[in-house]
């Protein structure tokens, strides 16, 4: 369901944007300031004290799994609402649609070589040709499709994961031979290797990092679309049905969005709670929790994901009218220039070429680097959206899908 002015647009969406990059940004942070393995425990890189402990587990409750789970919905929803707008235009929205695309691969990719190794910019475009390829299938057909293929791609994960899990809970127990011990012990030494080549390579110059980068990994946004396809897909579908049927618009039936809010929230929290006090007692077994990120969470994740999303449209109306509700669609609004500003700033702050704040803070101090990037994101969005159209980002990337140089200030 769109605004019947295809210049309109829905305010949910950009409020719903605005705390998606803000909420990512708590995950994303220890990829930035720390060897990703800090990202599956709070004693890696090194033991964390009783407050590391806590916040990684207030994190991974909240935030892991369920922003990137909502960016994506949100991405499916998006792509639909330019194409329908374009079409209501006269134009071809789905060919405009697919030239988008193809920029957003490669802001993605220049994302990825030049800032930060873990863009999910080009990963979305790629899959976005996807979901634009089936768009104009039946809202019940989307959600059919998103259940087969997050089905598949579950039944694939576990096949590939759990003999590796099955091997760390053994260890873990215990209950094993000591050849599965050594393997066990060899398959950590590679973790531990590769925490040693992240923390090598973050202490490097800009073009040091950058030559590391394109000649030893230089296909992983590909590689990633292979890993995350059976994830991302699904969850652009359901965004693409949730804007057909008027979800992002109010449409639903208020009882209907209390229940999603209460039943996407409380159960997805209450099995994540679970997981979580698990982990913690199992002194965070990695692997396990790697697969519980990567793949064996990702309904728990997804009905967070939609919950948030449903409390966010009922509280809308009400969030709009004020300053900080104002400040987060303002962010939403910017979502691209907030993206990619944030790496920038955490790339400053954490690299070698910057202050070099890498492997430096617990799970606790990093949240520091946190709320300051929150605030600026949210002390810069709305005082450059009175002076402008667009964000800076946004208006290059649109000035390129037209082709040509369209209006900047207001």
């Amino acid at each position: 369901m769109l605004p019947s002015n295809p210049t309109d647009r829905i305010r949910t969406l950009d409020l719903i944007r605005g705390v998606a990059v803000l909420g990512i940004l708590a995950v994303n942070v220890a990829g930035f300031a720390a060897p990703d393995s800090a990202v599956y425990s709070p004693d890696m890189p090194r033991l964390g004290v009783w407050q590391d402990h806590a916040v990684w587990l207030l994190t991974f409750v909240l935030f892991e799994g369920k922003m990137r789970a909502l960016f994506s919905v949100l991405f499916g929803a998006s792509l639909l609402l330019f194409v329908e707008r374009a079409n209501q235009a006269g134009r071809d929205g789905a060919r405009l649609q697919a030239r988008r695309l193809v920029w957003l691969m490669l802001f993605g990719y220049l994302h990825f070589a030049l800032v930060w190794d873990g863009d999910i910019l080009f990963l979305y475009a790629a899959i976005g040709f996807a979901a634009l390829a089936l768009r104009n299938w039946r809202t019940s057909q989307l959600v059919v499709a998103a259940a087969l293929i997050l089905a598949t791609w579950q039944v694939w994960g576990a096949a590939m994961w759990l003999p590796s899990v099955a091997t760390e809970l053994a260890v873990e127990s215990g209950s094993t031979s000591p050849k599965v011990l050594t393997q066990h012990a060899a398959d950590l030494a590679e973790y531990r290797a590769e925490d040693a080549k992240d923390l090598a390579e973050a202490k490097l110059s800009w073009p040091a990092q950058v030559q590391a980068k394109w000649t030893n990994r230089g296909d992983d946004p590909v590689n990633l679309i292979a890993y995350n396809w059976g994830e991302t897909l699904p969850w652009m579908l359901l965004g693409m049905a949730l804007l057909r049927s008027g979800f992002f618009a109010g449409a639903w039936p208020r009882r209907r969005m209390v229940w999603l809010a209460s039943a996407g929230i409380g159960l997805g929290g209450a099995v994540t709670i679970a997981f979580a006090r698990w982990a913690s007692r199992a002194h965070y077994p990695e692997v396990t929790i790697h697969f519980a990120t990567s793949f064996g969470l990702a309904l728990p994740h997804l009905g967070m994901a939609l919950g948030y999303a449903a409390l966010l449209v009922l509280a809308a109306p009400h969030l709009l009218r004020w300053v900080p509700g104002q400040m987060l669609e303002a962010a939403g609004r910017m979502a691209f220039s907030n993206y990619l500003g944030t790496s920038l700033v955490m790339a400053a702050l954490c690299y070698g070429w910057g202050l070099g704040l890498f492997g430096q803070f617990g799970a606790a101090q990093r949240w520091t680097l946190v709320l300051l990037v929150w605030a600026l994101i949210l002390a810069w969005s709305q005082p450059w959206l009175t002076r402008y159209r667009q964000g800076p980002m946004e208006w290059l990337w649109r000035s390129l899908t037209e082709w040509r140089v369209l209006g900047f200030r207001r």
